[in-house]
């Protein structure tokens, strides 16, 4: 027994699941405080979110966008880099998306491919500005990141605006159908919902993610680089180039999701007073997920039916929606201090090593 704790205390996933259900425990909590039954707020929201087939089509499609920015994140945590820039990102992968979606006339099977391709190309050079001022010139990527958020905001405006705009408008035209990545006959599978093919691309990723960091040369020198520079120096490994590659692919992730979010859900760019949220939630998402791929889709489910379902809360429990967020606040802050899990995992195996020495003396002598 106490050989099988130790193997899952190894596995940094129960740190994760703990630190779920600790999030809801506490969650639970506050809503009692606030004399609110934090069972039936769980039930109505779990309820809103899989209560039927429309539901469900709406939760794959909340879901859809958190695993793109939570692949790009966790891509860059595991090459060693912080990525804060999903969003801007995001917003220039959705921005090619509309420029190839509005400008070219392509039969569908060239179409969508290639806007794809310009989404993800652009997310990921937006990217690599941070990349390169992190190798060439020791900028740390979190500022940067941040700061090309604002610009991929603003910038995005402009060019809608200037090129895309829809007349009497704040949006860009839509894109020809044959670009969109939804389709009637998927949304009436689901109810009539806004589900798309960009699950399908999402998946893929994930998949592609794996592969390149554990199954190519590539992936190899991204990890060592990101465990140790000055070594992977030694060995001659370009430092510098890897940095620029691990944020140009962790752009390529959240520009493909911002691609799918123009051709599957709006058919149109906004012109954006705010960020879509999505790269915020993508850091969330990669911590739920201990930056692996199937962790990040899992995450991505977590985070999608939580905040989905928290409209279920507020009219089917009375339990204001806010509540949700700080739900996952605290799972989040569970992730972030493993310590307070690790802890609580070590009490957990001495108490049960001493049940069992109680129950089997001879063993124990």
């Amino acid at each position: 027994m106490n050989r099988v704790i130790k193997w899952l205390f190894k596995e940094s996933s129960l740190i994760s699941l703990i630190s779920i259900i600790l999030g809801l425990f506490f969650g639970a909590i506050i809503m009692l405080i606030g004399n609110y039954n934090p069972i039936q707020a769980y039930g109505a929201l779990f309820n809103k979110s899989f209560g039927d087939l429309n539901s469900i089509g709406e939760v794959i499609r909340q879901i859809t966008p958190l695993i793109f920015t939570g692949l790009s994140v966790a891509f860059a945590f595991r090459t060693g880099l912080f990525n804060i820039g999903a969003e801007g990102q995001f917003i220039m992968g959705a921005l090619a998306a509309s420029f190839v979606g509005i400008q070219m006339h392509l039969p569908w099977y060239l179409h969508i491919p290639l806007a794809v391709i310009a989404g993800g190309v652009l997310g990921g050079l937006w990217g690599s500005i941070a990349g390169y001022l992190k190798a060439v010139r020791g900028v740390h990527e979190v500022i940067t990141t941040i700061m090309l958020n604002w610009i991929a905001l603003y910038l995005s405006n402009f060019f809608v605006k200037t090129f895309l705009l829809e007349k009497g408008q704040m949006r860009s035209k839509f894109v020809d159908k044959s670009a969109w990545l939804s389709s009637q006959g998927l949304s009436e599978l689901f109810g009539n919902s806004r589900i798309h093919y960009g699950i399908v691309i999402a998946l893929t990723l994930a998949v592609l993610f794996y592969v390149i960091l554990w199954k190519t040369k590539q992936g190899f020198e991204l990890r060592a680089v990101g465990f140790n520079p000055e070594a992977s120096q030694y060995a001659g490994i370009s430092v510098n180039r890897n940095i620029i590659n691990a944020m140009f692919i962790s752009g390529i992730f959240a520009g493909v999701g911002g691609v799918c979010e123009v051709l599957g859900v709006f058919h149109y760019q906004s012109v954006n007073t705010a960020f879509p949220g999505y790269g915020m939630m993508g850091i969330a998402v990669a911590l739920i997920g201990r930056n692996t791929p199937l962790g990040a889709i899992l995450g991505a489910v977590l985070l999608g039916v939580l905040t989905f379902g928290a409209s279920g809360m507020k009219f089917g429990a009375g339990v204001p929606e806010e509540l949700v967020n700080i739900v996952i606040a605290l799972i989040i802050f569970f992730v972030a201090a493993s310590g307070i899990v690790k802890w609580l995992l070590k009490l957990f195996a001495k108490r049960n090593k001493e049940v069992s020495n109680r129950a089997n003396p001879t063993i124990s002598k």
